[in-house]
Protein backbone atom coordinates (compact mmCIF):
# COMPACT_ATOMS: atom_id res chain seq x y z
CA UNK A 1 0.00 0.00 0.00
CA UNK A 2 1.13 3.31 -0.75
CA UNK A 3 1.64 5.68 2.46
CA UNK A 4 -0.26 9.37 1.76
CA UNK A 5 2.38 11.70 2.67
CA UNK A 6 1.98 14.97 3.99
CA UNK A 7 1.36 18.08 1.56
CA UNK A 8 4.38 19.63 1.38
CA UNK A 9 3.84 20.75 -2.73
CA UNK A 10 0.82 22.79 -3.33
CA UNK A 11 0.82 21.64 -6.63
CA UNK A 12 1.13 17.83 -6.10
CA UNK A 13 -0.71 15.47 -7.97
CA UNK A 14 -1.11 18.86 -10.66
CA UNK A 15 -0.61 18.19 -14.51
CA UNK A 16 -0.30 21.93 -15.73
CA UNK A 17 -0.69 22.99 -18.88
CA UNK A 18 1.68 25.62 -20.33
CA UNK A 19 0.48 26.89 -23.97
CA UNK A 20 3.05 29.57 -24.71
CA UNK A 21 6.80 29.60 -26.00
CA UNK A 22 7.81 32.92 -25.03
CA UNK A 23 9.37 32.18 -21.24
CA UNK A 24 7.31 29.43 -20.70
CA UNK A 25 11.08 27.67 -19.06
CA UNK A 26 10.84 29.83 -16.51
CA UNK A 27 6.90 29.57 -15.37
CA UNK A 28 7.55 26.05 -15.80
CA UNK A 29 10.11 25.75 -13.48
CA UNK A 30 8.44 27.88 -10.66
CA UNK A 31 5.39 25.54 -11.02
CA UNK A 32 7.68 22.22 -10.59
CA UNK A 33 9.21 23.81 -7.62
CA UNK A 34 5.37 23.44 -6.01
CA UNK A 35 5.62 20.10 -6.96
CA UNK A 36 3.36 20.39 -10.57
CA UNK A 37 4.15 18.45 -13.42
CA UNK A 38 4.06 20.80 -16.40
CA UNK A 39 3.61 20.20 -20.44
CA UNK A 40 4.66 22.46 -22.61
CA UNK A 41 2.55 23.07 -25.71
CA UNK A 42 2.82 26.47 -27.20
CA UNK A 43 0.40 26.77 -30.03
CA UNK A 44 2.68 29.58 -31.63
CA UNK A 45 6.21 30.04 -32.00
CA UNK A 46 8.07 33.65 -32.22
CA UNK A 47 10.05 33.76 -34.91
CA UNK A 48 12.98 36.85 -34.80
CA UNK A 49 13.87 39.47 -37.09
CA UNK A 50 16.86 39.70 -35.18
CA UNK A 51 18.83 40.20 -38.66
CA UNK A 52 16.08 41.61 -40.60
CA UNK A 53 17.40 44.21 -42.96
CA UNK A 54 13.97 45.85 -42.71
CA UNK A 55 14.62 46.35 -38.57
CA UNK A 56 17.98 47.70 -38.91
CA UNK A 57 16.78 50.37 -41.42
CA UNK A 58 14.37 51.74 -39.57
CA UNK A 59 16.42 51.73 -36.56
CA UNK A 60 18.76 53.64 -38.43
CA UNK A 61 16.37 56.19 -39.74
CA UNK A 62 15.74 56.79 -35.81
CA UNK A 63 19.21 57.84 -35.46
CA UNK A 64 18.85 59.91 -38.00
CA UNK A 65 15.38 61.71 -37.16
CA UNK A 66 15.19 60.85 -33.79
CA UNK A 67 11.61 60.52 -32.15
CA UNK A 68 9.82 62.29 -29.76
CA UNK A 69 7.26 59.19 -28.35
CA UNK A 70 8.54 55.91 -28.26
CA UNK A 71 5.78 53.65 -27.97
CA UNK A 72 6.82 49.87 -26.72
CA UNK A 73 3.85 47.39 -26.58
CA UNK A 74 5.65 44.18 -25.41
CA UNK A 75 8.72 43.44 -23.49
CA UNK A 76 9.46 41.06 -25.36
CA UNK A 77 9.90 43.14 -28.75
CA UNK A 78 11.88 45.80 -27.26
CA UNK A 79 14.26 43.70 -25.70
CA UNK A 80 14.53 41.84 -29.19
CA UNK A 81 14.87 45.05 -30.36
CA UNK A 82 17.90 46.24 -28.08
CA UNK A 83 19.64 42.74 -28.32
CA UNK A 84 19.72 43.12 -32.48
CA UNK A 85 21.08 47.12 -32.33
CA UNK A 86 23.28 46.00 -29.76
CA UNK A 87 24.61 42.89 -31.71
CA UNK A 88 25.16 45.00 -34.44
CA UNK A 89 26.73 47.73 -32.47
CA UNK A 90 24.40 50.75 -32.89
CA UNK A 91 23.10 50.56 -29.33
CA UNK A 92 24.87 53.86 -28.40
CA UNK A 93 23.48 55.57 -31.49
CA UNK A 94 19.98 54.52 -30.60
CA UNK A 95 20.18 55.35 -27.26
CA UNK A 96 21.68 58.78 -27.45
CA UNK A 97 18.63 59.49 -30.21
CA UNK A 98 16.20 57.89 -27.61
CA UNK A 99 17.78 60.34 -24.91
CA UNK A 100 14.77 63.18 -24.28
CA UNK A 101 12.22 61.14 -25.94
CA UNK A 102 9.08 60.48 -24.19
CA UNK A 103 8.83 56.70 -23.67
CA UNK A 104 4.98 54.91 -23.13
CA UNK A 105 4.41 51.71 -22.53
CA UNK A 106 1.15 49.54 -23.42
CA UNK A 107 1.56 47.38 -19.60
CA UNK A 108 3.44 46.03 -16.84
CA UNK A 109 6.21 43.77 -18.92
CA UNK A 110 6.67 46.46 -21.79
CA UNK A 111 7.33 48.80 -18.56
CA UNK A 112 9.96 46.35 -17.47
CA UNK A 113 11.41 46.09 -20.74
CA UNK A 114 11.98 49.50 -20.40
CA UNK A 115 13.89 49.92 -17.66
CA UNK A 116 16.17 47.01 -18.36
CA UNK A 117 17.30 48.98 -21.20
CA UNK A 118 18.17 51.66 -19.10
CA UNK A 119 15.21 54.30 -20.11
CA UNK A 120 12.18 55.18 -18.38
CA UNK A 121 8.67 55.22 -18.89
CA UNK A 122 7.00 57.96 -18.51
CA UNK A 123 3.45 56.68 -18.80
CA UNK A 124 1.88 52.70 -18.54
CA UNK A 125 -1.42 51.88 -20.38
CA UNK A 126 -3.52 50.10 -17.08
CA UNK A 127 -5.60 48.27 -19.31
CA UNK A 128 -2.81 46.82 -21.27
CA UNK A 129 -4.50 47.98 -25.01
CA UNK A 130 -2.88 50.17 -27.23
CA UNK A 131 -6.61 51.42 -27.43
CA UNK A 132 -5.43 53.30 -24.58
CA UNK A 133 -2.52 54.30 -25.30
CA UNK A 134 -4.30 56.15 -28.24
CA UNK A 135 -7.00 57.74 -26.08
CA UNK A 136 -3.74 58.78 -23.47
CA UNK A 137 -1.75 60.20 -26.61
CA UNK A 138 -5.14 61.97 -28.65
CA UNK A 139 -5.66 63.72 -25.51
CA UNK A 140 -2.28 65.88 -24.89
CA UNK A 141 -1.87 65.91 -28.64
CA UNK A 142 0.73 64.37 -31.11
CA UNK A 143 0.04 66.55 -34.18
CA UNK A 144 3.37 67.25 -36.09
CA UNK A 145 5.59 64.32 -33.42
CA UNK A 146 7.23 61.89 -35.11
CA UNK A 147 6.69 58.99 -33.32
CA UNK A 148 8.04 55.30 -33.53
CA UNK A 149 5.79 52.44 -32.56
CA UNK A 150 7.15 48.70 -31.66
CA UNK A 151 4.54 46.21 -32.48
CA UNK A 152 3.67 42.74 -31.26
CA UNK A 153 4.06 39.95 -33.09
CA UNK A 154 0.88 40.29 -35.02
CA UNK A 155 2.02 43.89 -36.82
CA UNK A 156 -0.29 47.08 -36.30
CA UNK A 157 -3.35 46.96 -34.79
CA UNK A 158 -4.62 50.19 -35.44
CA UNK A 159 -2.71 52.73 -33.62
CA UNK A 160 -0.51 53.69 -36.22
CA UNK A 161 -3.07 54.74 -38.22
CA UNK A 162 -5.01 56.50 -35.15
CA UNK A 163 -1.75 58.55 -34.43
CA UNK A 164 -1.03 59.24 -38.21
CA UNK A 165 -4.79 59.96 -38.54
CA UNK A 166 -4.12 62.45 -35.53
CA UNK A 167 -1.13 64.64 -37.64
CA UNK A 168 1.86 62.52 -35.69
CA UNK A 169 4.82 61.05 -37.89
CA UNK A 170 4.62 57.81 -37.33
CA UNK A 171 7.86 54.69 -37.84
CA UNK A 172 6.31 51.12 -36.60
CA UNK A 173 8.67 48.69 -36.10
CA UNK A 174 8.12 44.76 -35.87
CA UNK A 175 10.77 43.17 -34.14
CA UNK A 176 9.21 39.55 -33.80
CA UNK A 177 6.40 37.35 -36.18
CA UNK A 178 4.16 35.00 -34.75
CA UNK A 179 4.85 31.40 -36.57
CA UNK A 180 3.40 28.45 -36.84
CA UNK A 181 3.65 25.91 -33.60
CA UNK A 182 6.97 24.05 -32.76
CA UNK A 183 4.93 20.56 -32.76
CA UNK A 184 1.28 20.83 -33.46
CA UNK A 185 0.91 17.02 -32.09
CA UNK A 186 2.11 18.35 -28.36
CA UNK A 187 -0.68 21.31 -28.87
CA UNK A 188 -3.85 18.94 -29.87
CA UNK A 189 -2.64 16.37 -27.31
CA UNK A 190 -2.80 19.32 -24.80
CA UNK A 191 -6.39 20.07 -25.56
CA UNK A 192 -7.62 16.57 -25.36
CA UNK A 193 -5.95 15.91 -21.89
CA UNK A 194 -7.82 19.55 -20.56
CA UNK A 195 -11.20 18.23 -22.09
CA UNK A 196 -10.79 14.55 -20.47
CA UNK A 197 -9.54 15.60 -17.13
CA UNK A 198 -5.60 14.55 -17.60
CA UNK A 199 -5.05 18.10 -16.64
CA UNK A 200 -5.57 20.63 -13.87
CA UNK A 201 -5.16 23.88 -15.48
CA UNK A 202 -3.86 25.74 -18.47
CA UNK A 203 -2.05 28.57 -18.69
CA UNK A 204 -2.11 31.39 -21.74
CA UNK A 205 0.95 34.60 -21.64
CA UNK A 206 -0.78 35.99 -25.42
CA UNK A 207 -3.84 36.84 -27.15
CA UNK A 208 -2.64 35.29 -30.32
CA UNK A 209 -1.06 32.02 -28.63
CA UNK A 210 -4.72 31.91 -26.63
CA UNK A 211 -6.87 32.50 -29.67
CA UNK A 212 -4.06 29.33 -31.78
CA UNK A 213 -4.91 26.88 -29.10
CA UNK A 214 -8.87 27.48 -28.81
CA UNK A 215 -8.64 27.00 -32.58
CA UNK A 216 -6.49 23.74 -32.35
CA UNK A 217 -8.94 22.51 -29.30
CA UNK A 218 -11.86 23.07 -31.18
CA UNK A 219 -11.05 21.47 -34.58
CA UNK A 220 -9.94 18.98 -32.71
CA UNK A 221 -13.31 18.31 -30.81
CA UNK A 222 -12.46 19.08 -27.44
CA UNK A 223 -13.36 22.55 -26.99
CA UNK A 224 -16.98 21.57 -25.14
CA UNK A 225 -15.23 19.48 -22.71
CA UNK A 226 -12.61 21.77 -22.16
CA UNK A 227 -15.90 24.82 -21.14
CA UNK A 228 -17.77 22.15 -18.93
CA UNK A 229 -14.64 21.50 -17.20
CA UNK A 230 -13.41 25.23 -16.70
CA UNK A 231 -17.09 25.77 -15.37
CA UNK A 232 -17.04 23.39 -12.70
CA UNK A 233 -13.63 24.66 -11.91
CA UNK A 234 -12.13 21.51 -12.10
CA UNK A 235 -9.96 23.19 -14.95
CA UNK A 236 -8.47 26.45 -14.06
CA UNK A 237 -7.87 28.47 -17.07
CA UNK A 238 -5.77 31.79 -16.48
CA UNK A 239 -4.44 33.91 -18.49
CA UNK A 240 -1.62 37.06 -17.44
CA UNK A 241 -3.67 39.82 -18.07
CA UNK A 242 -6.74 41.03 -19.70
CA UNK A 243 -5.39 41.07 -23.37
CA UNK A 244 -4.42 37.44 -23.09
CA UNK A 245 -7.86 36.73 -22.00
CA UNK A 246 -9.74 38.53 -24.45
CA UNK A 247 -9.86 35.14 -26.72
CA UNK A 248 -10.79 32.72 -23.87
CA UNK A 249 -13.65 35.22 -22.82
CA UNK A 250 -14.94 35.36 -26.29
CA UNK A 251 -15.33 31.90 -26.44
CA UNK A 252 -17.14 31.15 -23.23
CA UNK A 253 -14.82 29.75 -20.88
CA UNK A 254 -14.87 30.45 -17.28
CA UNK A 255 -10.78 31.64 -16.49
CA UNK A 256 -9.16 33.78 -13.95
CA UNK A 257 -6.91 36.50 -15.05
CA UNK A 258 -3.51 37.52 -12.91
CA UNK A 259 -3.51 40.72 -11.03
CA UNK A 260 0.01 42.25 -12.12
CA UNK A 261 -0.05 41.15 -15.88
CA UNK A 262 3.64 39.14 -14.79
CA UNK A 263 4.23 35.57 -15.04
CA UNK A 264 5.38 35.77 -11.74
CA UNK A 265 1.76 36.50 -10.47
CA UNK A 266 0.02 34.17 -12.86
CA UNK A 267 2.43 31.27 -11.04
CA UNK A 268 0.91 32.59 -7.93
CA UNK A 269 -2.42 32.38 -9.22
CA UNK A 270 -2.16 28.93 -9.94
CA UNK A 271 -0.35 28.33 -6.26
CA UNK A 272 -2.97 30.20 -5.01
CA UNK A 273 -5.77 28.07 -6.70
CA UNK A 274 -4.89 24.57 -5.86
CA UNK A 275 -2.82 25.51 -2.31
CA UNK A 276 -5.55 28.08 -0.93
CA UNK A 277 -8.62 25.65 -0.80
CA UNK A 278 -10.17 27.57 -4.33
CA UNK A 279 -10.32 24.20 -6.16
CA UNK A 280 -13.42 21.87 -6.05
CA UNK A 281 -13.60 19.95 -3.16
CA UNK A 282 -15.56 18.20 -0.52
CA UNK A 283 -15.66 17.30 2.86
CA UNK A 284 -15.72 13.63 4.07
CA UNK A 285 -15.49 11.82 7.24
CA UNK A 286 -12.03 11.21 6.87
CA UNK A 287 -11.56 15.17 6.08
CA UNK A 288 -11.64 17.54 3.22
CA UNK A 289 -11.05 15.77 -0.54
CA UNK A 290 -10.01 17.56 -3.44
CA UNK A 291 -9.25 15.00 -6.77
CA UNK A 292 -6.41 16.28 -9.02
CA UNK A 293 -5.30 14.75 -12.35
CA UNK A 294 -2.77 12.42 -10.45
CA UNK A 295 -4.25 11.82 -7.55
CA UNK A 296 -5.56 13.36 -4.27
CA UNK A 297 -5.72 15.51 -1.35
CA UNK A 298 -7.33 14.09 1.76
CA UNK A 299 -6.93 15.87 5.21
CA UNK A 300 -4.44 17.35 3.73
CA UNK A 301 -1.92 14.32 2.47
CA UNK A 302 -1.25 13.80 -0.78
CA UNK A 303 -2.18 10.24 -2.31
CA UNK A 304 -1.20 9.11 -6.12
CA UNK A 305 -3.58 7.53 -8.18
CA UNK A 306 -3.90 5.87 -11.28
CA UNK A 307 -6.14 8.24 -13.77
CA UNK A 308 -8.63 4.85 -13.21
CA UNK A 309 -8.38 6.05 -9.24
CA UNK A 310 -8.81 9.97 -10.06
CA UNK A 311 -11.66 9.21 -12.28
CA UNK A 312 -13.72 7.06 -9.88
CA UNK A 313 -12.85 9.53 -6.78
CA UNK A 314 -14.26 12.66 -8.64
CA UNK A 315 -17.25 11.28 -10.07
CA UNK A 316 -17.84 10.10 -6.24
CA UNK A 317 -17.08 13.72 -5.13
CA UNK A 318 -19.32 15.37 -7.67
CA UNK A 319 -21.82 13.36 -6.92
CA UNK A 320 -21.72 14.91 -3.20
CA UNK A 321 -23.02 11.53 -1.09
CA UNK A 322 -25.41 10.26 -3.87
CA UNK A 323 -25.01 6.76 -4.30
CA UNK A 324 -24.14 5.83 -8.16
CA UNK A 325 -24.71 2.45 -9.85
CA UNK A 326 -22.23 0.07 -11.11
CA UNK A 327 -23.41 0.88 -14.49
CA UNK A 328 -23.37 4.77 -13.87
CA UNK A 329 -19.58 4.02 -12.78
CA UNK A 330 -18.82 2.17 -15.55
CA UNK A 331 -20.02 4.24 -18.18
CA UNK A 332 -17.09 6.99 -16.97
CA UNK A 333 -14.04 4.78 -16.04
CA UNK A 334 -11.26 4.23 -18.63
CA UNK A 335 -11.89 1.12 -20.42
CA UNK A 336 -15.07 0.58 -18.19
CA UNK A 337 -17.57 -0.29 -20.69
CA UNK A 338 -15.32 -3.45 -21.46
CA UNK A 339 -14.67 -5.30 -18.26
CA UNK A 340 -17.54 -6.04 -15.81
CA UNK A 341 -15.13 -5.76 -12.91
CA UNK A 342 -13.56 -2.43 -13.86
CA UNK A 343 -15.53 -0.22 -11.30
CA UNK A 344 -14.97 -2.83 -7.88
CA UNK A 345 -10.91 -3.21 -8.92
CA UNK A 346 -10.90 0.52 -9.25
CA UNK A 347 -12.49 0.97 -5.60
CA UNK A 348 -10.17 -2.08 -3.91
CA UNK A 349 -7.14 -0.20 -5.42
CA UNK A 350 -8.61 3.11 -4.36
CA UNK A 351 -9.35 2.09 -0.92
CA UNK A 352 -5.92 0.40 -0.62
CA UNK A 353 -4.12 3.70 -2.35
CA UNK A 354 -6.36 5.98 0.56
CA UNK A 355 -5.57 3.62 3.33
CA UNK A 356 -8.75 4.66 4.26
CA UNK A 357 -12.08 1.97 3.62
CA UNK A 358 -14.78 4.15 5.14
CA UNK A 359 -14.54 6.88 2.78
CA UNK A 360 -16.02 5.04 0.04
CA UNK A 361 -19.05 3.17 0.92
CA UNK A 362 -20.71 0.09 -0.85
CA UNK A 363 -24.24 0.32 -0.52
CA UNK A 364 -25.41 -3.50 -0.87
CA UNK A 365 -27.17 -4.31 -4.26
CA UNK A 366 -27.42 -0.16 -5.06
CA UNK A 367 -23.52 0.86 -5.51
CA UNK A 368 -20.82 3.00 -3.98
CA UNK A 369 -20.95 6.70 -2.56
CA UNK A 370 -18.46 9.00 -0.83
CA UNK A 371 -18.99 9.32 2.78
CA UNK A 372 -19.31 13.09 2.70
CA UNK A 373 -20.58 14.56 5.94
CA UNK A 374 -22.75 17.47 6.93
CA UNK A 375 -20.65 20.57 6.99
Amino acid sequence: MTRPRVLEHALAGCTIIVAADRRSIDLATALERRGAVVHRAPALSIVPNVDDAELLRRTRLLIESPPDIVIVTTGVGFRGWMDAVHEHGIDEKLGAAFDGAQFIARGPKAHGAIQQAGFSADWVAESETSAEVGEYLLATGVAGKRIVVQHHGAGSDGLDELLADAGADVLSVVVYRWGPPPNPDVVRRSALQAAAGEADAVLFTSAPGAASWLAVAEEAGALDGIRRRAASGRLLIAAVGPVTAVPLQEAGLTLTIADRGRLGSLARTVIAYFGGGKAPSVYTDEGRVEVRSGGAIVDNRFVPLSRTGSVLLEVLADAGGRVLSRAELSAVLPGGERNAHAVEVAVARVRESLGARDLIQTVVKRGYRLAVSDR
